[in-house]
């Protein structure tokens, strides 16, 4: 069977490999999570009185990208509205959910957006596409309930609407975007969403956004609509994707919280380390896929110190690294064992080495798996050199063709040094 060529939009995407998610709103005063007002059933009257006390004081826009940027990260997909309804961005009078119409006073997806251009990073926005906000002909403002999950068809078509002119703004307002993330679609698997007439709309003014439908936890990895670029991974692994056949390309994402949480989950403490973030990143890569890593911001827009603490340090293995992250594209042919994986990239190979231990005596050292011999399957093409990108040092290798065996040997971490993952360069005659 055939293999598509990836539109030049879509490569553009998979060589961005990592970004930043943003999860914020008024849901974030609350600290319980972007779905507190479902799970709480906070009546609409009660739970519009956040806006009275969104300041958006501690959101800095540029010190965000800045992050993001030092860590790596190629681009950050930011709530522009989330299932709540509440927009970060000027509606222009859709309606008066939004932070223009908050102490706040700012229209936040434009400064979201310019900062992003000043750092280098490409902005990506995310839009709900279920709506608890908006209502039909039976609302009423002193319960809660899912409005866009139970009216009926005819009153859903006219919420469509409504969502398309919302999302017209974003593409028409705020200059060549990344892309629009949605999410949503699989609160009603069994209506019109009228995605040709969405889509439709986004080619027209952003004509090299990427697409992403989020298929949520029920449909990982499914591909969907044609206009859809990429396939999503909510919160799981990425699965290395079978392109043969398929009439268009489309990439992988995996998008990742750094706890249990989307927004604010002030009494979370459940998050990921470094190294774990690290070795998702790796993961994800070696799958061919993105990896989107989420942040719930303070209440006011603010990045937590834990999270800010990590980024700082893979910003360090980035440092070391992150040549293999972005280019680099997964070889099916070449195996090799554990948890290790290689990339390639003409004729470079980037072997990620996964359970090292440290040089040194064992009664000093926290030894893992430590140095030795780690074999790749299937290499025809001769090793010129090898050696890890962090230090240089130069790396030992044989080759048996006859076998289609090659061996490198892994040496230790040097005394005082550990990262999780550590990444040889390797290349290729």
């Amino acid at each position: 069977m055939s293999l598509p060529l990836p539109e030049a939009r879509i490569s553009a995407f998979e060589k961005m490999g990592f970004g930043m998610f943003i999860h914020w709103g008024l849901y974030s005063q609350l600290g319980a999570g972007e779905w507190v007002q479902a799970f709480r059933k906070i009546p609409f009257a009660q739970y519009r009185k956040l806006a009275d006390t969104f300041t958006a004081a501690d959101f800095d826009a540029d010190a965000i990208a800045a992050l993001a940027a030092k860590a790596g990260m190629k681009y950050i997909v930011l709530t522009t509205r989330h299932h709540d309804g509440f927009s970060l961005y000027d509606t222009c009078g859709l309606n008066d959910f939004d932070a223009l119409h908050t102490p706040a006073k700012r229209d936040l997806i434009a400064e979201f957006v310019e900062s992003c251009r000043r750092h280098g990073i490409v902005p990506f926005f995310y839009h709900t596409t279920m709506d608890w906000y908006w209502r039909g002909k039976h609302q009423d403002d002193n319960v809660f309930s899912e409005y866009t999950r139970v009216i009926d068809e005819d009153e859903f078509q006219e919420y469509l609407e409504y969502l398309c002119a919302s999302v017209e703004l974003l593409c028409k307002n705020y200059g060549k975007i990344g892309g629009l993330w949605f999410d949503g679609n699989w609160s009603r698997l069994n209506s019109n969403w009228q995605e040709d007439r969405l889509y439709g709309m986004i080619r027209k003014h952003q004509p090299d956004a990427i697409i992403v439908n989020n298929t949520g936890l029920i449909a990982l990895g499914q591909t969907g609509h044609p206009e859809i670029d990429s396939v999503t991974y909510e919160n799981n692994a990425a699965k290395p994707m079978n392109r043969e056949g398929m009439k268009k390309y489309v990439a992988a994402e995996v998008c990742k919280t750094m706890n249990a949480h989307w927004g604010l989950g002030k009494n979370d403490i459940n998050f990921l380390s470094p190294v774990e973030v690290v070795e998702r990143l790796c993961h994800s890569r070696g799958c061919g896929a993105n990896f989107l890593l989420n942040f719930g911001p303070t209440p006011q827009g603010g990045i937590p110190e834990y999270e800010k603490a990590v980024l700082n340090l893979v910003s360090r293995w980035m440092e070391w690294f992150g040549e293999a992250i972005y280019e680099p594209k997964p070889d099916t042919s070449l195996k090799c064992q554990g948890r290790d994986i290689v990339l390639r990239h003409g004729k470079d190979l980037y072997y990620f080495a996964h359970d090292l231990g440290i040089t040194g005596l064992a009664n000093v050292t926290v030894g893992l798996q430590g140095p030795g011999l780690r074999t790749i399957d299937n290499l025809k093409e001769k090793i010129l050199s090898a050696h890890w990108m962090d230090n240089n040092e130069a790396i030992e290798f044989s080759q048996d063709f006859n076998n289609g065996i090659s061996a490198v040997r892994c040496t230790g971490f040097p005394y005082g040094t550990h990262t999780g993952v550590r990444v040889m360069k390797i290349t290729l005659d």
